[in-house]
Formats: C-alpha cells, structure tokens, sequence
C-alpha cells in the first residue's frame, strides 16, 4: 500500500461515523462524512454542526487526556468534510476506502450498501461498520462481495484499539491485509474472524455480562461489589494475559476440573468445558508446563516470559494506585536510617 494517506469516505455520520472521521483525521487522511439520511436545508445544518462539535469535542477531551496539543485541533478537523445525501458522488469519489455505519436495520443497510457500490470507485473498498449483521449476509448487497467484509469498531472508537475484521469467502485477502495495514498505521489493532454471530468481543462479553446480572439476580453479591470484583481480579489479569494465554499459564486441566465442579454444583452445562479443552488434555497440551496449549512454548524462554507479564501486571497496579505499601520492618528499617 502506499505511504501517501488515502481517501477515507464513511455513510452514516452517527456516533460510530464520528468516531471513525476522529480516528482518521487525527492519523492525517481525508475522511468525507456522507449523512446516511435525507434532510431539509434547516435541519441538515443542525445536523452537521452536531457532527462537528461532537467530533471536536472528543478530540478535545483526548488533549485534555494528554493525548495531543489542542493547538492541533483545528489542523484535525480541517481534514474533515460533511456531504447532504443527495451528495454520494462528490463524497465518495476517489475515497480508497468506504465504511458503511448506518442504523442496523435491513432497510438501511440494503440502501446504503447499493448506493455505495452504485457510486463508490470500482476499486474502492467497503467495509460494513456493524455490529450485528454478518459479512455474509451484507456482502451482496454491495454488488461486489470480492471488495467487501466487515469492520466492527468497538465504542467508543475514537479510544478503543481493537477493530474486528470478518471478511467472507469471497472476499479478496488483499482487500483484507489492505485494511489491516491501513488500521495499523492509525494505531488500531485488527483482529480477523469468519463470519459468525457475536464476532469475538460481543460474544465474549455478553457471556460474562449475562452472569454479572445472574449473580445479582441470585442474590450472590451486591452489583457494587460485583463489579469491584471484575474491575480489580478479572479485568486486571485479563489486561495483561489473553483469555486463552490465561488457561495456558494455570493449566487447561485446571480449567476442566474447575468448570466440571461448577456444572454439577450449578446444574448447568453452561459451565463444562468445551471439547478442545478435553482434546487439548487427552494430547497432554496443558499450558506452559507442557509446552503447548493453545500456544506453543517449545521455543520460548518461559521464565522471561512469566516475568515479562508478571512486571505488565505490577506496572499496571502501579498505575491505579494499588501497590502494596513497603513491608513494615524495611519500612521501620528506612525509618531508622533518617534519624
């Protein structure tokens, strides 16, 4: 790909369309917001004004973060342009790539995808923003499914890095490492998945929300302390070693006995282990200890690797103000010394 930034063109400038003119704006493309709706002059004007000043606004509250100096705020936004509807043409022409982030109904997407792939460059690439629909079921709609996959920004976009990419089985794979390259570059990490329902993220987190509000619903915990226990136990570790990278490092042994335990205790299969858990035991792949589990180890330095995450996870504490005060006696000890 080369180094010159592309054209980026998004239909639908709602609050995932901003955050997408954010990312690219801030990383020096062109990005051309197309209004996924049709309005009179009076409120086509409240309407963009809204979309600048939100985008502004975001990009201001990430100065104030530390993130950039706002003097370059301007310099951002002047790299963004609003197009009316009845605009496509000028908005989409010569944009490399055009992200589709209409509401998520059929009606709207059928319509926005074909009038993109009516106006869009033949070249161009399009990239479905949402987060329901498959790839395979919008990938028509298009009307060239070989240029086509989804990109699913998690909100807000602007902050979270990863982007989940699902191409189809007709979609090119230079398209595919073409939008892995350009998200790279804007300091976004995609990840790629097929076509399946929930992608990873969604699917993940609404297991593990779903039980949160189980455990209030059973009267196991109060929400407050709920939620202590996700942001302080699960979400620290979780930071730092990937779900699986997790099972890995106490043993996918572990993790059968302990979810066994919970499916007879709960009775409710929910919590079994899944067959290549089973699999990955009757072929003695357990983890670090044996050398392989989901991740091969063969070749790895495992005590430098254990000490590269262990020191992610104190950096981490650092940061939130929750390491341990000094022992006592070296406390007393550094207390003696000064007088």
């Amino acid at each position: 790909m080369s180094t010159r930034r592309p054209i980026i063109a998004c239909l639908g400038a709602g609050r995932m369309g901003r955050g997408i003119a954010h990312c690219f704006a801030y990383a020096g493309c062109t990005i051309r917001l197309l209004d996924g709706k049709r309005r009179d002059a009076g409120r086509q004007a409240a309407f963009f004004a809204e979309t600048l000043g939100e985008i502004r606004n975001s990009l201001d509250m990430v100065a104030q973060f530390g993130g950039f100096d706002a003097q370059a705020i301007d310099a951002v936004m002047a790299r963004i342009s609003l197009f009316a509807h009845d605009e496509a043409e000028d908005a989409l022409a010569g944009a490399r790539i055009v992200f589709e982030a209409v509401p998520e109904t059929d009606d709207a997407k059928r319509g926005a995808l074909a009038l993109i792939g009516k106006t869009a460059d033949a070249k161009a690439i399009i990239a479905s923003a949402t987060s329901t629909y498959l790839s395979t079921q919008l990938s028509d709609l298009c009307g060239r499914p070989d240029r086509f996959l989804n990109a699913h920004w998690l909100n807000p976009a602007f902050l979270v890095p990863l982007v989940e990419l699902s191409p189809t089985p007709a979609t090119d794979r230079a398209v595919v490492e073409e939008v892995k390259a350009l998200l790279t570059s804007i300091g976004k990490v995609p990840v790629e998945c097929t076509a399946s329902p929930g992608y990873i993220v969604p699917r993940i987190q609404a297991l593990a929300m779903n039980e949160a509000a189980r455990l209030v619903e059973e009267g196991v915990a109060t929400a407050e302390d709920i939620d202590k226990a996700v942001k302080y136990g699960f979400g620290f570790r979780f930071a730092v070693l990937g779900l699986l990278e997790f099972i890995d490092w106490g043993g996918g042994d572990i993790l059968f006995h302990a979810s066994r335990y919970l499916a007879e205790a709960m009775g409710d299969q929910r919590f079994a282990a899944p067959k290549v858990v089973h699999a990955n035991m009757a072929e003695g792949k357990n983890g670090l200890r044996d050398g392989k589990g989901f991740y091969d180890y063969a070749a790895m330095d495992v005590a430098a690797y254990r000490r590269d995450r262990l020191a992610a996870f104190f950096r981490m504490l650092q940061q939130a103000g929750l390491v341990m005060p000094p022992v006592a006696d070296a406390q007393s000890a550094a207390e003696a010394r000064s007088d």
